[in-house]
């Protein structure tokens, strides 16, 4: 295995069971509060969160750790605490990922979660109830979708691609008649989905992504052909002291390296 050594995949199918099941009832208590106008509050006065994540989140939180108590906790509803830093492997979730969606009625949000260790993820499933999928990877075993094997598609003389206007205009002007910018999807791990599942060419993604949004993701698009980089050209790191990000690119092949360009002149 390229970044992960047979010790640490030990038990990371056993894992990727606990997530599939624990994600999938936790989209369950998502789905009765969807469309049912939950209460919501504002987190730092400009981030909704509703009942619905909280009530999915304390599920996720009590069923994931008492079958694994020695891993670390990292949720997007949880305070964070440091100890999990001593922890060997970590939870990354986001109970809801794409919450605005969810109170808007989209159907394009998921529960994310995956498990992490060194830095990388080792189990990642994408649970989106609304549109009755569910995405997972494990390293080295491919993605799926509903037990369907995905891969990135190869862009072609057009390509479509998601993100930020601003971002989206600085492309080379050998590529700006090439590209369209995709519709918004409010949820970004669903995004990078959809380029794992070849419904989508590339996107750019703002800074400040955190570890939750992205950690489950970024492995279910490795392991279609695709990639998540940060303007170095590196994939992220995930449950560090620091769990927020720099602009990132996601895509593959030629396209994805002008995106990581782009984003790599934004930083300079």
């Amino acid at each position: 295995m390229p970044e992960h050594s047979l010790a640490n995949l030990a038990g990371a199918a056993e894992d990727l069971s606990l997530l599939r099941d624990a994600a999938r009832e936790a989209g369950r208590i998502a789905m009765r509060y969807f469309g049912k106008n939950p209460q919501v509050w504002m987190k730092g006065g400009t981030s909704p969160v509703s009942e619905a994540d909280h009530a999915a989140d304390a599920y996720l939180r009590t069923t994931l750790l008492a079958a694994r108590p020695d891993y670390g906790w990292l949720s997007e509803e949880t305070a964070d605490n440091a100890a999990r830093l001593t922890a060997r492997r970590t939870f990354v979730v986001d109970p809801i990922d794409g919450t605005r969606g969810f109170l808007d009625g989209l159907h394009s949000w998921c529960v994310s979660v995956a498990v992490v260790e060194d830095g990388r993820s080792l189990a990642g499933v994408l649970e989106c109830p609304a549109k009755e999928e569910t995405y997972w990877a494990l390293p080295g075993q491919g993605a799926f979708l509903d037990g369907q094997r995905i891969t990135v598609r190869v862009p072609g003389e057009t390509a479509w691609i998601a993100g930020p206007k601003p971002m989206v205009d600085l492309m080379p002007d050998a590529w700006k008649t090439r590209v369209h910018r995709a519709p918004h999807v409010p949820s970004l791990a669903y995004r990078l989905a959809m380029i794992a599942g070849g419904k989508l060419d590339a996107t750019f993604v703002k800074p400040n992504a955190h570890d939750w949004d992205i950690a489950a993701a970024d492995l279910i698009l490795r392991e279609a052909g695709g990639a998540l980089l940060d303007p170095l050209g590196q994939q992220p790191r995930y449950a560090g002291p620091v769990t927020n990000h720099s602009a990132l690119a996601a895509g593959s092949g030629e396209l994805l390296d002008v995106l990581t360009g782009v984003i790599a002149g934004l930083e300079g």
